[in-house]
């Protein structure tokens, strides 16, 4: 190993320890906690009984350690060819809420300004198959949230988490977005936009190296970090197999405060969050609700900032009142009508101008909902 003189010399070291084989996240982490520092490790692990004898061969291995090193420095032209800074656990610009957690990442990949990590956090999580309610409680929520200068921290994946973020931006706020790859990955591509915008106003953060596929085990080690970066957690719509549902137990193991937004009670995509409101976590009905019950209340909202706008803002006339009928669920056309009290004519007609705005999709059996542009 090289010699240890700094921040960045320990990140680059306990990222070539990392690179070993058989050294995932969790064995990075308890060696972490066993040892100050890396030269610590190489010291004294040879003679440490507590630690396997396998792992012990290698972590001295030259062979191995020289690969390692080599696939380290590798993976350090990769990030400055990505624009990606490294830290790690120990790092002055290390997110301070994650190192209470018993399995901190101990290396993070940042690009954008982590140091807001640091200020009040909220984290916006939910169903990627979201239904046009949730996206647009997320947004909605992210705005009022942002506006009052708290962090908005999702998973940057399709649904509810792309809201929340998009919401965030909208209203001029910081937003934070944890990934379960590699930071030069984009997952899902449609979000490459997203990411970018979160890169110039918030910040990108991944445990995983430059390179990293998306691949699915990767997202609930993920979730741990979206919780811990933040006071509370807002599950916004879930299902009851939902990975968001493993994000708001994790919260609760970190002590953090877990929020639920109601949805109607025969909607399977609300029935995660009406366990969670059965269990005991907070009612969520507007931005309000959470900072009152973190105690954020003394954090004004922004009146220079425009409120978060909803989609259909601009839509007026018959078109609003066909909006009005999706305000929720999807509902079919005979329903539309009888509540706008349009004709079957016009209210076709409405649909297909709303459907090519963009603000109106249609589902199987003729049924529309109202889409949330994020």
């Amino acid at each position: 190993m090289t010699s240890c003189t700094g921040s960045s010399d320990t990140a680059l070291e306990w990222l070539t320890i990392s690179l070993l084989p058989g050294v995932g996240g969790a064995t990075l982490c308890r060696l972490a906690r066993r040892y100050s520092t890396p030269c610590s490790l190489a010291r004294q692990v040879g003679s440490d009984p507590d630690i396997s004898p396998r792992l012990v061969r290698i972590l001295t291995d030259p062979d191995l350690l020289a690969t390692a090193k080599k696939r380290a420095g590798q993976q350090l032209e990769l990030l400055k060819r990505n624009h990606i800074a490294l830290t790690c656990h120990d790092g002055p610009d290390y997110p301070s809420r994650l190192c209470t957690l018993a399995d901190f990442p101990v290396l993070l990949f940042y690009r954008g300004d982590i140091s807001r990590l640091e200020h009040p956090a909220v984290a916006l999580v939910g169903s990627r198959a979201a239904t046009g309610y949730g996206r647009d409680v997320a947004y909605r929520l992210a705005g009022d949230l942002a506006r009052r200068g708290i962090t908005v921290v999702s998973g940057v994946a399709a649904g509810i988490d792309g809201a929340a973020h998009s919401g965030a931006l909208s209203a001029g706020g910081f937003t934070a977005g944890v990934l379960g790859c590699g930071l030069d990955v984009v997952y899902p591509r449609a979000h490459k936009k997203l990411y970018q915008e979160i890169v110039d106003k918030g910040v990108l953060l991944s445990e995983y190296p430059c390179g990293t596929r998306p691949d699915g085990f990767r997202f609930p080690a993920r979730n741990r970090i979206i919780s811990g970066l933040v006071q509370g957690i807002v599950v916004v719509e879930a299902t009851l197999r939902s990975g968001s549902l493993i994000t708001a137990r994790l919260a609760l193991d970190q002590g953090r405060e877990v929020f639920a937004v109601p949805g109607r009670v025969d909607s399977v995509k609300s029935a995660g969050t009406h366990r969670l409101l059965q269990e005991g976590a907070h009612l969520v009905q507007s931005a309000d609700d959470i900072v009152r019950e973190l105690g954020l209340a003394g954090y004004p909202v922004d009146s220079d900032s425009p409120p978060a706008p909803g989609p259909d803002d601009a839509v007026t006339g018959d078109g609003q009142r066909i909006l009005d009928c999706l305000d929720v669920y999807p509902v079919d056309i005979d329903t539309i009508m009888r509540v706008s009290g349009l004709d079957m004519p016009r209210v076709l007609d409405l649909l297909l101008q709303l459907e090519l705005q963009g603000l109106v999709r249609q589902r199987p059996g003729q049924l529309y909902e109202r889409v949330m542009l994020t």
